[in-house]
């Protein structure tokens, strides 16, 4: 098991930057994936940012350059251990419900994991 913990939502205005954290713990060893995705109101969960154990990143297509994602890992191993999102030139799309993500592989199986989520909220 691997629980998710986000912080560092809140309310913003236009063109402003937040930084978003998510801490894994449990079996972190197994991870794989960490990353981020969003949901707005009616709409459907789309990609955010997400970084393998490869150091690779992939970017959701709106994202534009104006989002970074970052991870920590474990005693300088490859094991995923905390994620950071750092958002910049925030518009009032990006308003959403942010989640941590993280994929594991174990006993042969993949299994998805997903954070309690944070707020953002662009507004003026």
């Amino acid at each position: 098991q691997v629980q998710l913990v986000e912080s560092g939502g809140g309310l913003v205005q236009p063109g402003g930057s937040l930084r978003l954290s998510c801490a894994a713990s449990g079996s972190i060893s197994s991870i794989y994936t960490l990353g981020w995705y969003r949901q707005a109101p009616g709409k459907q969960r789309q990609l955010v940012a997400t970084t393998g154990r490869t150091g690779n990143t992939m970017y959701g297509d709106f994202v534009k350059g104006r989002f970074t994602a970052s991870t920590d890992n474990r005693n300088n191993t490859n094991i995923l251990s905390t994620t950071y999102l750092q958002m910049n030139g925030l518009t009032f799309e990006d308003t959403a419900v942010y989640l941590c993500y993280a994929r594991r592989y174990d006993n042969g199986r993949w299994e998805e994991y997903w954070g309690q989520g944070t707020q953002v909220t662009v507004s003026s």
